[in-house]
This record gives structure tokens, C-alpha cells and sequence, in this order.
């Protein structure tokens, strides 16, 4: 199977740096997935959740701010303000995660409709992650 490198950078440091077979952005026009071999582009990101399938072909959600991201055929970059893993081995730790991805929100997004759905797009990741 094809993969291309995917790096989510804050200035506080890397959330994900791996391989992966599909990532999906929320971009400034609307969400796009990028492919392997996918053409070269730059798109500016809304806040809302970066989707991929890593290399076990496990489906990972990132909550993000706005920020902006590069691609190429082999590498996708995503450079944010903020960014949290959905995830966790604990529904408590799912839940801690969850608040700090509302809170990211809350603060990069003023749109009750966008907010709204970001949201819900969050707690269907959170849902995902406890099973």
C-alpha cells in the first residue's frame, strides 16, 4: 500500500509525525483528502478535525486551529497554532482530551455554525476512539 509522511507541528512541538495513508483537512474552501502521490498544493485550514489512517490502519482524529498546510506527492505538512490528539487509553483521558479540543475550538472559531459542526465531528472521533 502507498503512504506519504504526514508532520502536525505546533510551536510547542509535534503532535503526529508517521506514515499514513489518507489524511483529511478542513480547509479554508471545504474539507479535501490527500492521497499518496497527491498534487502539490498550498491551502490555508479552518479549525476543525485532521482525519488520517495511520500505518496499523487505525483511523486518528487530531482537533486543530486554523493554520495552513503544504503537500507534495510524498509529504503532507500541517503547521498550527494548536492541536490535540483524540485519543486516549481511559474514557477519562478521551474526556480530558475532548475538553482540550472544545476549548481549542471555542477559542479559533466564532461561527456558531461552524462551531457546531466541528463539535460534532470531535465527539463522533471521541466516540470512535472508546469503542
Amino acid at each position: 500500500m502507498d503512504m506519504l509522511k504526514l508532520e502536525i507541528v505546533t510551536p510547542h512541538g509535534s503532535i503526529h509525525n508517521g506514515e499514513v495513508s489518507e489524511v483529511t483537512l478542513p480547509g479554508s474552501e471545504g474539507e479535501f483528502t490527500v492521497l499518496p502521490k497527491h498534487a502539490s498544493l498550498l491551502s490555508l485550514l479552518d479549525a476543525g478535525v485532521v482525519e488520517f489512517v495511520d500505518e496499523n490502519s487505525n483511523r486518528v482524529s487530531v482537533m486543530i486551529d486554523s493554520g495552513h498546510v503544504k503537500v507534495n506527492e510524498e509529504k503532507v505538512t500541517v503547521l498550527v497554532e494548536g492541536a490535540v490528539a483524540i485519543a486516549g487509553d481511559t474514557e477519562s483521558a478521551v474526556a480530558e482530551a475532548l475538553a482540550a479540543a472544545k476549548e481549542i475550538l471555542s477559542d479559533a472559531c466564532n461561527d456558531a455554525m461552524a462551531l457546531a459542526t466541528v463539535e460534532s465531528r470531535i465527539e463522533s472521533a471521541a466516540k470512535r476512539v472508546l469503542g
